[in-house]
């Protein structure tokens, strides 16, 4: 094996975390927001906040958007204001579960004209994606039934597929359809894309420019979330993660919060297939209810960043033998040493290396950044999603 400060400090290098602009913004469960002072007021105030989580970790370079949340009249303005900031617009996600006309669905709902509403809306969100530069559209759909017989289950796929294909139709060169799943909720008999497999076989159908979304919420307890990952890496569909947390189901904490060793494990299925730098979406889509925002954001950041290290400490050519001679023990063994190294002094000189202070964390708090937001955006409707 190389040098493993090489390796892991060569892998890190191109590692990219995309953060989402509804991150930074009031956020909450179903019953309550809890609002908290300095919080953006415009997708404007959102990126420069994503910015400064790139300013002190060197590796979340871009923003998602979610429409309509951040609409604006511009929208290659706000690309080049990212740009002005350090940052660039990523991945575009459409909105089609707010609206009261998708309360029996968007893109399967039986009527009609409802359906051309929603078609319509990530038709938008694709010319989004032409203003901004961005490549990816990111689909999530809460669509589904409550109870049986509330509506025909396979019309349901034939219509998704219909829209699924006019969107995908409408996309230009380099850019890509990402399809997210969701067992369970709002609907609970039946969601319309719940699994892995259903988003998998629409994205064959469709073609080479959709690709799977994993949610690491989005799964019953005990899933195996990294034989998913190693599926759809041998299979060319893993296009996204949405990287969260949970401890029951879909509680949106953050990144390796609740099970550090499955993060490990998932990133270790990536470095395995080299697939660090190989077109893989990697953003956190978390919900910080009760935390700061930003350095919630910087943790979280960490997070991925330590487990992507411990992963590429994995001595592949040994684990490769002690698999071939079916030493369970010793395989297990060369998976738990990387996993229990203490990676920290590693990151920490990596940062040092790029010019970067080696705790984001303490530098962000030095900055004045939060003293200084609270004071300028005293004022004005904070940005939230509503609950």
């Amino acid at each position: 094996m190389a040098n493993p400060t090489d390796v892991v400090k060569t892998g890190l290098r191109s590692l990219q975390i995309e953060t989402p602009s509804w991150a930074y913004g009031n956020s909450g469960t179903r019953f309550k927001v809890f609002p908290q002072q300095g919080i953006p007021r415009t997708p404007f105030e959102k990126i420069s906040d994503a910015a400064q989580v790139h300013l002190y970790t060197g590796t979340a370079p871009s923003v998602a958007l979610h429409i309509p949340w951040d609409r604006v009249d511009d929208y290659e303005g706000l690309a080049a204001y990212a740009r002005e900031q350090g940052v660039r617009i990523g991945a575009i996600n459409s909105n089609v579960f707010q609206d009261p006309d998708f309360m029996l669905g968007s893109v399967t709902n039986p009527e009609p004209r409802i359906r051309h509403k929603a078609v319509k809306h990530l038709l938008e969100c694709v010319d989004i994606m032409d203003a901004t530069g961005s490549t990816d559209l990111k689909l999530w759909f809460s669509d589904g039934l409550n109870y049986p017989g509330q509506d025909d289950l396979r019309d349901r796929q034939d219509r998704l597929a219909e829209a699924l294909r006019e969107v995908y139709d409408r996309l230009g060169e380099g850019q890509r359809m990402l399809l997210e799943y969701k067992l369970f909720e709002p609907a609970f008999y039946a969601t319309d894309v719940p699994d892995w497999g259903t988003s998998y076989a629409h994205c064959v159908e469709l073609g080479p420019k959709a690709a799977v979304c994993i949610d690491t919420g989005h799964h019953a307890p005990g899933t195996n979330i990294e034989f998913i990952v190693a599926f759809l890496l041998r299979a060319g569909r893993l296009g996204a993660f949405d990287f969260n947390s949970r401890f029951y189901a879909d509680d949106d904490l953050m990144v390796g919060s609740a099970d550090p060793f499955q993060l490990f494990r998932i990133m270790y299925e990536i470095v395995r297939a080299d697939a660090l730098a190989g077109g893989i979406a990697f953003m956190l889509d978390q919900c910080h209810n009760i935390e700061p925002k930003i350095p919630a954001v910087l943790r979280s950041v960490m997070n991925v960043q330590e487990a992507t290290a411990k992963a590429l400490l994995v001595d592949r050519d040994a684990l490769r033998a002690a698999q071939r001679a079916g030493d369970v023990l010793a395989s297990n063994a060369i998976l738990m040493d990387a996993y229990n190294t203490d990676v920290r002094p590693l990151l920490a000189e990596l940062r040092a290396d790029a010019g970067l202070d080696p705790d984001p964390t303490a530098a962000y708090r030095r900055s004045g950044y939060a003293e200084r937001i609270i004071a300028e955006r005293a004022d004005g409707q904070q940005a939230g999603w509503g609950a």
